[in-house]
């Protein structure tokens, strides 16, 4: 069983930057996909970002421009680098990994606020 570990939320003013960082057990994590959900209070679970075994990656509409996804397979490690964060982006962000059966880190707080 893979275990995802996040970390790097945290408290932000608006217009600043966090950099989201998600490390992942086992030898198999550079095979798979995996990516950023978030959930707001009252809100839909949304995509914000995934990335593929070969580098591929794809983003919510919501965070395109703003939002980068990378992983450093040596590291186990897919990061998510957020730029000029706005209160819309304050959210309990989850990453994952897709075995064909989705595998979920416990999430970490975002607070976009002054």
């Amino acid at each position: 069983q893979v275990q995802l570990v996040e970390s790097g939320g945290g408290l932000v003013q608006p217009g600043g930057s966090l950099r989201l960082s998600c490390v992942a057990s086992g030898s198999i994590f550079r095979l798979y996909e995996m990516g950023w959900y978030r959930q707001a209070p009252g809100k839909q679970r949304e995509l914000v970002a995934r990335i593929t075994s070969d580098g591929s990656t794809n983003y919510g509409d919501s965070v395109k421009g703003r939002f980068t996804i990378s992983r450093d397979n040596g590291k186990n490690t897919v990061y998510l680098q957020m730029n000029s964060l706005n209160a819309d982006d304050t959210a309990v962000y989850s990453c994952y990994i897709d075995l064909g059966i989705w595998s979920w880190g416990q999430g970490t707080q975002v607070t976009v606020s002054s």
